[in-house]
């Protein structure tokens, strides 16, 4: 009976020994006193509800979290730093400075007189750059502006497009040391952030057109967006050129049929490869402004996720062009100068700003578009590369104007500069 009694303690006590050990191996160890404590993993973060926001829709993977837009320099780079030796253009043709320190330069207008008119969109500056033999002078004409990216000029006025209000300086050549205060002439336009900055440009129509981005990345827009307008020059008589444009950022005329042609944002956060900006082209005879498809059909042929449900793209104007995915179309100019060799004659320049949220980027460059007899598409071939390599930004090109020799400036407001490109045999 002893004998018994002292097993039964012996298996307690080890029962005992055994829970405690278990109850060790599952418990945390205290860390020593002089060791640091582990840092706690990072969670992961929700996916963004705010439709304005440029990372609303984003894929909730490792690859996408890594993407967001790409910010540039602050400042101009100094003339000596440019990147001009890393530009490349086709046999032919060369590839200079024109001008430098126009900070975060975007849209251009050349005037009658030769003055290039420069506006900004991170900043709140308007730029006139003149050139007197040889020599290009660059002057701020205007400050205090609120994203004043769209210039436009006429008949001696400049028209300068903020977020949400046109404006008109009168006599702008004559007193470029002393801008006259200008007159107000359109502000019904909307204050959203996204897509807000304006191009605008005055058509063979001598009417003034503006363009309205949607107010995020995909969405149900308002009646008031995602379509372009056109006015009288004092602001009057606005009426309806496209609708379903998510976000154009630069258009122009052909020479032949006076057709506006524009380019188009694709919306983000699909994929990579879907869906392409686009080219459109609104008939000059049009009676009733298209609808181009925004936010139910992207590139002509892709329905939205969301919003594409019993919808079909056969509904919508279809595009001219397919432009690439996420490359940031943006300034676009036909070009009707005689430098350039004549397979260019009225083909379209455009600018590739470049793409963010991919993680091969694509565009960083200027293309040209070719079209057909009848205005449709024919191809689409580089013109100007480098600002683009091993996936990072030498340069960002946003908008393109000829000059009245022949040659093509190209502004890049990553650099705060502005390059000619011209052509010898």
């Amino acid at each position: 009976m002893k004998r018994l009694m002292r097993s039964l303690n012996v298996a307690v006590a080890l029962s005992a020994l055994l829970t405690a050990g278990v109850a060790f191996a599952q418990s945390p160890a205290a860390p020593a006193a002089d060791a640091p404590a582990a840092p706690a993993a990072p969670a992961p973060k929700p996916p963004t509800t705010d439709r304005q926001s440029t990372l609303f829709g984003q894929p909730q993977t490792a690859e996408a979290a890594k993407l967001a837009p790409v910010a540039g320099p602050v400042l101009p780079t100094p003339l000596a730093k440019l990147p001009l030796a890393k530009l490349h253009v086709p046999d032919g043709f060369k590839v200079e400075v024109y001008a430098s320190g126009v900070g975060n330069a975007r849209s251009m207008r050349l005037s009658d007189k030769g003055t290039l008119f420069v506006g900004s969109r991170v900043l709140d500056k308007v730029y006139a750059i003149t050139s007197e033999n040889g020599v290009q002078t660059v002057k701020v004409i205007a400050s205090g502006l609120h994203r004043p990216n769209g210039v436009a000029f006429h008949n001696g006025s400049l028209f300068v497009a903020e977020l949400s209000k046109i404006w008109r300086y009168d006599d702008i050549e004559a007193n470029l040391d002393h801008p006259p205060k200008p007159t107000l002439i359109y502000d019904d336009l909307p204050k959203d952030e996204a897509h807000g900055w304006k191009f605008i440009s005055i058509g063979p129509d001598n009417k003034l057109y503006v363009p309205i981005g949607s107010p995020g990345n995909i969405t149900m827009p308002p009646s008031t967006h995602a379509q372009i307008r056109r006015m009288d020059l004092d602001g009057k008589n606005v009426e309806l050129v496209a609708t379903g444009v998510r976000n154009s950022v630069g258009f122009d005329w052909s020479p032949i049929t006076k057709d506006l042609y524009f380019t188009n944002n694709g919306r983000d956060w699909v994929s990579e490869d879907i869906p392409n900006d686009t080219l459109h082209r609104v008939s000059a005879d049009s009676k009733t402004p298209p609808n181009f498809g925004f936010p139910f059909c992207h590139q002509g042929n892709f329905t939205d996720p969301e919003f594409g449900w019993g919808r079909s793209c056969d509904e919508f104007a279809k595009p001219t062009a397919l432009l690439g995915p996420h490359v940031a179309s943006l300034g676009m100019r036909f070009y009707t100068g005689d430098m350039f060799p004549a397979s260019y004659k009225n083909a379209i320049f455009i600018a590739r700003h470049g793409s963010w949220n991919r993680t091969k980027k694509l565009g960083g460059d200027i293309v040209v578009v070719k079209l057909k007899e009848d205005g449709t598409f024919a191809s689409m071939e580089p013109f100007m590369t480098g600002f683009l390599e091993n996936n990072k930004y030498n340069g960002r090109p946003v908008d393109v104007q000829p000059m009245k020799d022949g040659s093509l400036l190209v502004s890049d407001d990553w650099n705060g500069a502005v390059y000619r490109v011209s052509y010898a045999k």
